[in-house]
């Protein structure tokens, strides 16, 4: 299969290098040339428990040079989803799919002002990749992929899950489900409890687990989230803030990605995820107030960068 990937960070090169592995034709599109030259050069370098393998795959700035794909993912920041799906419009064509694995809410509502509803897959994926330069990456955890149709019935599903066991196939573990929203509020509600407290802080995951206060603290945050869901009628488990502390146990050496973008003082994702549920609980007429001061407190950071 012919497979566009818009947005090369960390994530999206380690997607392109598995599917590339697998013997598909893939593509890299991204605006940062340093990656582009070096992936050119010396191909791929994929650092995963202590060893290295390389992997030779296309990688261009100009969405031309690619042409028509048969799948298209989008893998950028949430902030740029906007003009990803400009580029992703143009390369799915009139026929191709176009996928989702971001984080937060509200992307693939924003790619469906550019492709058609039952075109597009959107999920959630626990694998885990760090950038550590140009042209290479780690890749930092294992972890299942769930993906559904936005929109669509039986025949539309079939994509899904023609998708999934191509996924699977390349060995990123993959499901097709029916109502990937469910999905998509899980991985939320572990985003609400780790991402911006982490960040704040400059812990890891699994230090979030150190103290009784600043797991506390998650906890209402994630509670917060969930009794919006329920309030929306969205299927969650009964404990939420305990899975997310399972979650940040198994990924206790990673730093969030809202943490990396903290870091490196980039815009972060807060207004997907803790921003969201502070939105959409006003809109309901429920009280957020963790979830409201922690946007406050990470806008006032980015505000403030040097």
């Amino acid at each position: 299969m012919k497979i566009a990937v818009v947005g090369a960070g960390a994530m999206g090169s380690l997607f392109g290098a598995l599917l590339a592995e697998g013997g598909h034709e893939v593509w890299l599109y991204t605006v940062h040339q340093d990656h582009i030259k070096a992936v050119k050069k010396n191909g791929l370098n994929i650092e995963f428990e202590g060893k290295l393998r390389n992997v030779r795959l296309n990688a261009v700035s100009d969405p031309f040079q690619i042409g028509e794909s048969e799948l298209v993912l989008i893998f950028v920041k949430s902030t740029q989803t906007r003009s990803a799906a400009e580029s992703a419009a143009l390369l799915a064509g009139s026929k191709g799919l176009v996928m989702t694995l971001q984080n937060g809410m509200g992307n693939a509502e924003i790619i469906a002002e550019h492709i058609s509803p039952d075109r597009i897959l959107a999920g959630t994926t626990a694998h885990g990749a760090t950038m550590l330069r140009a042209g290479s990456i780690r890749h930092a955890g294992i972890g299942p992929t769930t993906i559904g149709m936005w929109a669509g019935g039986a025949k539309e599903f079939q994509n899904a899950r023609q998708i999934a066991d191509l996924f699977t196939g390349v060995e990123i573990q993959c499901a097709a489900v029916e109502d990937v929203r469910p999905a998509i509020w899980e991985k939320l509600l572990i985003n609400v409890g780790i991402n911006a407290i982490t960040a704040l802080t400059g812990i890891k995951n699994g230090q979030l687990l150190d103290l009784d206060s600043t797991m506390e603290l998650s906890r209402a945050a994630v509670e917060e989230a969930a009794s919006l869901a329920r309030s929306l009628g969205i299927e969650i488990r009964e404990d939420p803030a305990a899975h997310v502390f399972k979650v940040a146990a198994a990924t206790a050496a990673n730093r969030s990605s809202m943490g990396q973008d903290v870091d490196h003082h980039r815009l972060t994702e807060i207004n997907v995820i803790n921003g969201f549920v502070e939105r959409e609980a006003q809109r309901m007429g429920i009280e957020a107030p963790v979830n409201r001061t922690l946007t406050a407190l990470i806008r006032t950071m980015e505000a403030h960068y040097k």
